[in-house]
């Protein structure tokens, strides 16, 4: 646990030094031994600010940054930033560690080594489940609505009667050309028009 101490316009004083090295063996505890430490200590225009970065052996880098009227406060901030983040990075990485291992392929799956185990030793029964189906299969009951607004009253040509079906915003729209033909519009899923012609 190596620290490193940078002063900018501040002389550090034995007691931030103790409450420095008091905060980085908390977080020793949390982390364990094997990180870098780099402490900077600054004051500007009456504000003093601490700055605290951990470095660890997987490379997470955790900082902690705090400002305050006096150097023992601030310092108190960023050392309490920097172990609120080394808790929760502690917390992701046994969350990862901890996953279940995946076990090894065998060859067969687990029903079919089941089966096989059984048919291996022929003397003993083995209990079958027969599913049986309803002879009446279930239908559902359409429920049908009437419609006049899909429904042209008057001839017209398969132009007028696009703009009429964007108009109205429907996906089904019958039509009589000008022959008197029964012709539908329908609008497929995908958004595209289909021209139905009814003999």
């Amino acid at each position: 646990m190596n620290v490193e101490y940078t002063q900018r316009n501040y002389e550090i004083t034995p007691a931030v030094r103790k409450q420095v090295d008091n905060g980085i063996k908390k977080l020793a505890k949390i982390l364990g031994d094997n990180f870098e430490t780099k402490v900077i200590l600054a004051v500007e225009k009456h504000r003093s600010k601490a700055e605290i970065t951990l470095t660890s052996r997987n490379r997470a880098q955790i900082v902690g940054i705090a400002e305050a009227a006096d150097m023992t406060s601030a310092v108190g901030e960023a050392l309490e930033r920097t172990e609120t983040q080394a808790l929760k990075n502690k917390g992701r990485w046994r969350n990862l560690k901890r996953q279940p291992k995946e076990k090894a392929w065998t060859g067969e799956e687990p029903a079919e080594a089941a089966m096989a185990a059984a048919a291996a030793t022929a003397a003993t029964a083995v209990p079958l489940a027969v599913h049986s189906f309803p002879n009446v299969a279930k239908t559902t009951v359409a429920h049908l609505v009437k419609s006049e607004d899909a429904l042209a009253r008057r001839p017209m040509r398969l132009e007028e009667a696009i703009k009429e079906c964007e108009f109205r915003d429907r996906d089904v729209f019958v039509f009589r050309d000008e022959r008197n033909q029964v012709k539908v519009l329908h609008r497929r899923k995908d958004g595209k028009l289909e021209l139905i012609e009814v003999p």
